[in-house]
């Protein structure tokens, strides 16, 4: 192996590269405006996360004295904490140019962002009204002066950091000035975006923050003062949950306890208005004892960014993606029996592109029909409402054994999952929690049917969770099949919920923790010795993320013996491709556009009759070796065929593609092919099947 400081590309460095792909929608000028505000949206949504978790990570590596360089490639600890810093103050920077020439278009579209500066007289009486019907109740107020400790801020708001200096009073003999500082919690229950009334034309909006600055003087009358200003700050905690040991607690309510230490955790990260005193921002950083390994970050007049996810839309559909209208898939009504067609032969899915009723049909026919017996399925993220569950509690009204896996440290689902499992419970639901020291990630369902005196079996596999709401803007692959070898072995994986000593055996499936790694290595050697014998050899890989530097040597090696290999990776990827004598037969690109990348499908060549499986397993040592995963090989020639040429309309896309290279630097790729943005291709794709 060709060792080189460029081997790999550190994981946290790769993801602040994606987010920068996230980044980049919002500055696209061929990005309806208000979809551009929403992806800076995503970009700080992002941020925040990748803070709460990654950052806190290398953070904890640091504070326990280690260098983190076998698991950081290379890169100490503590280095790369200041490089992620320098990275994040960079891209914030380009964040505030890119709002700040938004702003500037929307005002040509006569949508107008004022600040509490530029209230008009007749906006004024409107203001004062709705903050004393709708903020002042809710706001909470804290003067921080006389305080003997700090108070616990969340990492999910964001505040007001106020500063008034008092009026120096008569009889004081003293020329200082007395300063009071405060804090306002900005509310969470309020749209941070408050449309005023229309003028003409015109349509004004005020953000929450400024709304509040401009009745300052409400809030502090009791103050007599002769200024007052008000910078926004917030924190980000770590998010790890931390659980304890003590055996008379369920599981359940160990993790309720440690999602609410969550909110308590040590902070690692603290953005501040870069316009904000020295002596206000000394006081609070002293107060709240930053420490060296926080990252501090100076940003602008306003911080949880996130919120522009929700800007509203204000009528103007002209200014956001079209919507799409899911379609139905070829050769299979919502209205007759599921389970009639796919004992026939195997469907697949595709959201958003196609409906997610037919996962919802599923499940409510197996609720109803009498002759079925048992459904058994995984629940990783529901939807806030979902239908799903409401399925599974009315199977069980109906008599049916309904097992649900569901796991309960699904990542800032925590809380929501625990509601569900009780709800469950409480309808009769048989729960499992999962394994002991791993998380099932597997997004797997199978319904057990009596027929004359067999069983026969049905069930799907997916590439994403059963959540009607993310499947509006996740791509995901859904697998419906009868197939009995198939079934007989999901069977087996939830056997090893409940016994989780019993290692089975898979002919079909390919499952995590046991397998994965192992069966997709075989398949890589496999074209390997293909290559060497002067064979056609290749390898077509669609991802969310890519870090196990196992599986990067592996294509490597691949790819110096001739393989030919195509990755599709939306987020992380740890490999470098195109460098020569390690990885020149290796293309890589990413495509961040109006849906979110959620699949992962594998291909490879095999002498011409190639093999296709589409799994819920990134390469990712997390997928590979602590989670449980589920693969699945597709048998169906017409399945096959669709994931293969929905592959190649992905590959040939020229619009939305950027290329993982050396240089790291996000570059569109372009070339004189036809201009193929492949995510409207897609849909194009399957309404000519339709139509065909």
């Amino acid at each position: 192996m060709i060792k080189s400081k460029n081997q790999y590309i550190n994981r946290e460095i790769s993801w602040l590269s994606f987010n920068e792909r996230v980044l980049q929608e919002s500055a696209d000028k061929n990005v309806p405006l208000i979809e551009r505000l929403r992806f800076l949206g995503i970009f700080s949504n992002n941020l925040d996360e990748f803070f709460k978790v990654r950052y806190a990570t290398v953070k904890r590596i640091v504070e326990a004295g280690r260098t983190g360089k076998s698991v950081l490639g290379g890169e100490t600890a503590k280095d790369l904490l200041e490089e992620i810093t320098e990275i994040v103050i960079k891209q914030q920077t380009k964040s505030l140019k890119i709002l700040s020439d938004i702003e500037k278009e929307l005002e040509t579209q006569n949508i107008f962002l004022i600040n509490e500066k530029k209230i008009t007289e007749s906006q004024c009486a409107f203001i004062k009204n709705y903050f004393i019907e709708k903020v002042s109740p809710v706001l909470m107020t804290i003067i921080l002066n006389d305080l003997a400790g700090f108070p616990m801020l969340k990492d999910t708001a964001a505040y007001l950091a106020v500063k008034l200096i008092l009026k120096k009073q008569p009889d004081s003999k003293s020329n200082f000035k007395e300063k009071r500082y405060a804090l306002i919690e900005i509310p969470k229950g309020i749209d941070r975006f408050v449309v005023l009334p229309k003028e003409g034309d015109k349509n004004y909006i005020i953000i929450l923050d400024d709304l509040i600055r401009y009745c300052l003087g409400s809030i502090f009358n009791m103050f007599d003062y002769e200024s007052i200003s008000a910078h926004m700050i917030k924190i980000t905690r770590d998010a790890e949950l931390d659980m304890d040991n003590d055996l008379s607690k369920s599981f359940i309510e160990k993790i309720s306890s440690s999602v609410e230490h969550r909110k308590i955790s040590d902070p690692v990260r603290f953005v501040y208005d870069k316009s904000i005193g020295k002596d206000t921002l000394d006081f609070l950083k002293d107060k709240m004892d930053i420490e060296d390994t926080d990252s501090v970050i100076p940003g602008g007049r306003y911080h949880n960014r996130r919120d522009y996810m929700g800007f509203p839309s204000l009528g103007r559909n002209d200014l956001m993606y079209d919507k799409i209208s899911p379609l139905p898939i070829k050769g299979i009504s919502l209205e007759g029996s599921l389970f009639e067609r796919v004992a026939e032969k195997d469907f697949l899915q595709y959201t958003p592109y196609q409906t997610f009723s037919y996962i919802i049909k599923f499940l409510r026919e197996a609720a109803l029909d009498p002759k079925v017996r048992n459904i058994k399925i995984t629940v990783y993220r529901l939807a806030d409402n979902s239908q799903v569950a409401a399925s599974l509690i009315n199977a069980v009204k109906n008599g049916k054994h309904v097992t649900v896996q569901i796991e309960l440290q699904a990542r800032f689902d925590e809380q929501a999952n625990i509601e569900y499992a009780e709800q469950l419970q409480a309808e009769g639901v048989k729960l499992i929690f999962g394994v002991r020291g791993l998380k099932v990630h597997s997004k797997i369902c199978l319904v057990e049917r009596e027929e004359g005196a067999h069983i026969k079996r049905y069930g799907f596999i997916s590439t994403g969770n059963f959540n009607e709401s993310t499947a509006r803007i996740y791509t995901d692959y859904t697998l419906f099949t009868a197939h009995d070898g198939v079934l007989k072995e999901l069977n087996k994986v939830f056997d090893f919920f409940e016994t989780t000593y019993k290692i089975n055996k898979y002919k079909h499936l390919i499952v995590s923790p046991h397998y994965t790694k192992n069966v997709f290595k075989k398949l890589i050697d496999k074209e390997i010795q293909n290559a060497k014998a002067g064979k056609e050899a290749y390898i077509k890989i669609k991802m969310n993320s890519f870090t196990s530097y196992k599986m990067v040597d592996k294509l490597y090696e691949a790819s110096r013996a001739g393989v030919k290999i195509q990755l599709i990776i939306r987020g992380i990827c740890c490999l470098v491709p195109g460098v020569k004598g390690m990885s020149e037969n290796i293309e890589a690109i990413s495509i961040v556009d109006k849906f979110l990348e959620h699949p992962r499908v594998f291909i490879f060549g095999n002498d011409g009759n190639s093999k296709v499986y589409i799994s819920s397993a990134d390469w990712m040592t997390r997928n590979l070796d602590y989670r449980v995963e589920v693969g699945v090989p597709i048998y169906d020639a017409d399945v096959k065929q669709e994931l293969l040429d929905t592959f190649d309309i992905s590959w040939k896309d020229n619009v939305k593609a950027r290329m993982f290279s050396e240089r790291h630097d996000n570059a569109y790729r372009k070339n004189n092919n036809p201009k193929v943005r492949s995510q409207f291709a897609t849909y194009d794709y399957y309404l000519n099947k339709l139509n065909s």
